[in-house]
């Protein structure tokens, strides 16, 4: 379930630094909480799909591991991303 080159120009206008910025763990958190949303909207229709539960799982653990970067390095660009993406903060 990738997305559209059309939604990720839109995200990363939204949440890069710069037009080309595609490689910072704000664009890339939000990057990855598309998918995750897209691919909880697809398992609630097709439960049995393991496969993608555990993809889901592998981008869950990705995001959680940038967001943990991010609330190390920098504390206040983590607040104002985990708010404009309702996430909880943890």
């Amino acid at each position: 379930m990738a997305l559209g080159t059309e939604k990720k120009q839109e995200i990363i206008a939204k949440f890069g630094r710069q037009a080309s910025d595609t490689g910072s763990s704000e664009v890339q958190v939000a990057l990855l909480s598309q998918r995750i949303s897209d691919l909880s909207a697809h398992l609630k229709s097709n439960p049995k799909d393991h496969s993608s539960r555990l993809g889901l799982l592998k981008l869950v653990g990705q995001r959680r591991n940038l967001l943990k970067y991010l609330k190390r390095t920098q504390h206040d660009r983590y607040l104002e991303l985990i708010q404009a993406l309702g996430i909880k903060n943890r």
